[in-house]
């Protein structure tokens, strides 16, 4: 179990808009993932160290996004203006979530300018829907070597999250403390609505926080 990537949906300027202006930020252009055909959302991707992403994410005109959880969230946050949806765990088997949360995980996939199709299982959104504050959570069925975060720089790093919400809700969610999927970045806990606040991130010019 690990961090895998963090989900900004895209504000009223666009999913395209909205990559541009984080890039600029941090001094680094994203990548086009790709659509999500199950979901009805479409991704731009930006590699950091550490195995992790970023994704800004955007909803389609298409009947998916308002059947698919995620659809729905990435809509409903979009709708508010945009901004953080939330952070996504790895785990090397989804199964026993499956059962702990009485529930299959679904499967995603999407493919890349390439062509190439990426593969993976996720469960957890419905939770994420109902409390921001908690992740949710992805299996990989794809080659480690096409994992969204494959080809980073290593001049962006994630140092800082900070998330509204309570630890212990958190770790009982996750099945084990918060800080196991999120020991190599920092956690500050803040007042406020639920859900992931901000994003400390290293880059060659400094510490950007979005």
């Amino acid at each position: 179990m690990r961090l895998d990537h963090l989900s900004y949906a895209a504000g009223p300027d666009g999913l395209l808009s909205t990559a541009r202006r984080l890039g600029a930020l941090l001094g680094a252009p994203f990548l086009d993932g790709g659509i999500h055909p199950r979901f009805g959302t479409r991704n731009m991707v930006l590699p950091l160290s550490q195995g992790t992403y970023l994704e800004v994410v955007g909803v389609l005109d298409h009947p998916a996004s308002d059947k698919a959880p995620f659809g729905q969230a990435v809509r409903t946050r979009s709708l508010l203006g945009g901004g953080w949806l939330g952070w996504v765990v790895a785990v090397d088997d989804i199964e026993p979530l499956e059962q702990r949360l009485g529930r299959p995980a679904v499967e995603g996939n999407r493919f890349r300018p390439d062509g190439h199709e990426l593969r993976w299982k996720q469960i957890g959104v419905k939770g994420l829907q109902s409390d921001p504050q908690l992740p949710f959570f992805v299996q990989w069925l794809c080659d480690a070597r096409d994992h969204p975060s494959a080809g980073a720089s290593g001049e962006l790093h994630l140092d800082c999250l900070e998330i509204a919400g309570e630890p212990l809700r958190v770790s009982q969610w996750l099945g084990r403390t918060v800080e196991g999927p999120l020991e190599d970045v920092k956690v500050e806990w803040v007042d406020g609505v639920p859900g992931l606040v901000a994003a400390h991130i290293s880059t060659p010019s400094g510490l950007v926080r979005i």
